[in-house]
């Protein structure tokens, strides 16, 4: 089977492929936290109201992690199955980061209702956040998997990196200079670190060879850090609709994000003018949030970033391209990393 032979599926199938197969096996694992980290957890996932009252299905996230992983796994001659532990393993961990960031940026609401903290409070939010990390890699260390040892040190060496990339992100936000060198590794650690993770898990678990998973691995490490891109951009310039957060939350934050960084470090006056409103101690009026975007732009700070986001993309491609995987899985692992890259999921 040759890849212009494959009928493409869209994105769009793809996610809903990986959030079949990973409702199932997700449900059971929340169930195994105490009851007051479950309700919270579960609420978090979108599976039911702050009462415990079921949602609609699709309230929650769009399982991108995990359906990079399963998909991973099948691109390495694997079986989805196979793969499933990991991906459950890859989606608690995301949700344990999802469960702190909003604490600790003050973020009222995701996906378009309040936040656990905002619905919980604060100390609740922490340690449903700490049980669904214990939880991730209970998950894989019980797999049965022959390389679930593996898999668990994949995953430890990768929550570190994602904690001292969040660690850097958080230091950011109280200094007053942030060279863009440091703000991609920075971004590197946070987000990539965590898909590069996916995607070699979802090879080591699929029966990949060393090289295959280092391919992977690769692939997702430049693909995360352009969706890191992208997710940045949305951050400023994003519809709230498809957010579910407020316009502008980033700047109101003063995030030292990657398009502001780049901004702030362009040398040109609008430069020097959105470091002087970054350096306010008052918060920002709604104008003087739209000021900040346009004077981002103005620097060149979001055509830098949706340039770097195709480079890195194309990279990632590469890399895919020269592992040798099967043509159905890996078409769909480009479907994914397209969406991710310019629609900003």
């Amino acid at each position: 089977m040759t890849a212009e032979s494959i009928e493409r599926r869209t994105a769009g199938a793809v996610l809903d492929w990986g959030r079949a197969l990973l409702r199932p096996a997700l449900g059971p694992a929340v169930d195994q936290l105490p009851a007051p980290m479950r309700h919270i957890t579960g609420y978090h996932l979108g599976w039911w109201d702050a009462h415990g009252v079921p949602a609609e299905a699709g309230g929650g996230g769009k399982a991108v992690r995990p359906t990079l992983v399963l998909l991973a796994g099948e691109a390495a001659g694997g079986e989805a199955g196979e793969a499933l532990p990991a991906a459950v393993a890859v989606e608690l961990v995301h949700n344990f980061s999802l469960l702190h960031d909003d604490v600790m940026d003050g973020d009222a609401t995701r996906r378009h209702r309040p936040t656990a903290w905002s619905a919980f409070g604060v100390s609740q939010a922490i340690l449903a956040g700490d049980a669904v990390l214990t939880l991730a890699f209970d998950v894989l260390a019980s797999s049965g998997h022959p390389l679930a040892r593996e898999g668990v040190s994949a995953l430890s060496a990768t929550v570190q990196e994602l904690l001292n990339g969040q660690s850097s992100d958080v230091e950011f936000e109280g200094r007053a200079e942030v060279e863009l060198a440091e703000c991609l590794r920075m971004a590197s650690g946070k987000t990539g670190a965590l898909i590069a993770c996916a995607c070699a898990l979802g090879g080591i678990f699929g029966g990949g060879t060393a090289a295959q998973v280092e391919h992977l691995r690769a692939f997702g490490d430049r693909l995360g850090l352009a969706f890191q891109l992208a997710d940045d951009l949305l951050g400023i310039w994003g519809d709230p609709v498809v957010t579910g957060k407020p316009v502008y939350s980033d700047l109101a934050n003063r995030k030292k994000s990657l398009p502001v960084v780049a901004a702030l470090t362009s040398g040109t006056a609008a430069g020097r003018e959105l470091a002087a409103l970054y350096r306010r101690e008052a918060l920002l009026s709604d104008d003087e949030l739209t000021r900040a975007a346009g004077l981002i732009e103005e620097a060149g700070g979001r055509a830098w970033s949706q340039s770097t986001a195709d480079a890195l993309l194309e990279e990632a491609l590469t890399r895919l391209n020269a592992a040798g995987l099967a043509p159905r899985p890996a078409a769909d692992l480009t479907t994914l990393a397209g969406l991710m890259t310019h629609r900003m999921v």
